[in-house]
């Protein structure tokens, strides 16, 4: 599995975070920020928040995935690489709301088994 797929599957090599981060852009920075925002209904991601190199590798983490994101604490406690690993994929609530946002993130985790 390329280790840019998340652990709920979402591909970070296009991430726009990942890619501002690694790029030093920002543009699109605020770019994403503005979007994100937006789409969470919040006023908390900030140019100056959006700094990620991937869930799964060393580095810089958006403050969501290193600090709340369920998916991933789950995934931490449970000792796996992904969500790919569990025997609940196709029945668990917590990953659910990615896969009906991003089809192609079950696809990615689908793959690597």
């Amino acid at each position: 599995m390329k280790q840019l797929i998340a652990c709920c599957g979402l591909d970070c090599e296009n991430c726009d975070a990942r890619i501002a981060t690694i790029n030093n852009d920002d543009k699109l920075r605020e770019e994403t920020a503005r979007k994100w925002s937006i789409m969470n209904n919040t006023s908390e991601i900030t140019p100056e928040t959006i700094n990620c190199t991937g869930c799964r590798v060393e580095g810089a983490k958006f403050a969501y995935c290193s600090n709340y994101c369920e998916i991933r604490k789950c995934v931490q406690a449970k000792g796996f690489n992904t969500c790919g690993d569990c025997n609940e994929l196709n029945h668990c609530l917590t990953i659910d709301h990615v896969f009906q946002h991003n089809p192609g993130a079950k696809e990615n985790l689908l793959s690597s088994i």
